[in-house]
């Protein structure tokens, strides 16, 4: 019986040529840029950046990609368990992950430090574990779900990010709702309200900022959507 490997990160690209097999160890193919083509049991389809793919132990798979295209592939022994338990083979991973793939990629290509790479994996396994796993998002609405987290400053309306995701407003809302659970406007308010307590916790920005960088141009009526939302002032929000 095949040993275990060590746990590890690396980048990595395929080819265009079919090919096919399985491992002992369980792998998570996050594309960085380009898709990958994968059939697995219970999927068979394209893979893009801003998602995940969990490939299990010991089940073959087949997989196609253009050369250029570039990976995250994680190896390991152990799936957290919010992974092991899933019955969703790709999912969307969250902005944050998504950032800290492109820290990875950055820091692999620049340098060998098995020290450093291990406090990479670490954290790249909580980000892994706090993953809400949604299945794999229509193309549509993980470009306005994109556009949104990166305009979080501005005066978005469902119109303007019906027209990113190329939907009537009434399509988008209704399909938006389906793929997320919640509606525009409650996940617009969810990303607005944990942006500013990570900018109050984590930053010395003052609460008219914050307010600015998740778009409230008036300081009052955030620091009251705050305390709904959080049940404390965000001045009360300290640093740990």
């Amino acid at each position: 019986m095949a040993s275990n490997i060590s746990d590890s990160l690396s980048i990595r690209a395929y080819s265009k040529t079919r090919r096919g097999h399985s491992h002992h160890y369980s792998q998570l193919v996050m594309p960085l840029k380009g898709v990958i083509n994968i059939e697995l049991d219970g999927f068979q389809g394209k893979v893009s950046p801003g998602e995940c793919v969990i490939i299990h132990s010991n089940v073959v798979h087949h997989f196609t990609a253009e050369e250029n295209a570039r990976f995250v592939v994680a190896d390991l022994n152990t799936l957290p368990q919010n992974l092991q338990q899933s019955e969703v083979p790709v999912f969307s991973i969250s902005d944050s992950l998504n950032r800290y793939l492109g820290f990875i990629e950055q820091q692999l290509q620049q340098q060998v430090n098995q020290q450093l790479e291990q406090l990479m994996l670490q954290t790249f396994l909580l980000l892994l574990e706090q993953q809400t796993l949604i299945r794999q998002l229509d193309n549509r609405i993980r470009a306005a779900q994109f556009y949104l987290t990166e305009h979080l400053a501005d005066d978005l309306s469902i119109d303007h990010l019906a027209k990113i995701a190329c939907l009537s407003p009434t399509q988008f809302k209704k399909l938006f709702r389906q793929q997320m659970s919640m509606t525009v406007m409650q996940y617009l308010r969810q990303q607005r309200m944990e942006r500013a307590r990570a900018l109050l916790v984590n930053t010395d920005c003052p609460v008219q900022l914050v307010a600015e960088q998740v778009g409230y141009l008036d300081a009052s009526a955030f620091s009251r959507r705050f305390s709904e939302y959080f049940g404390l002032k965000p001045s009360e929000m300290t640093r740990r």
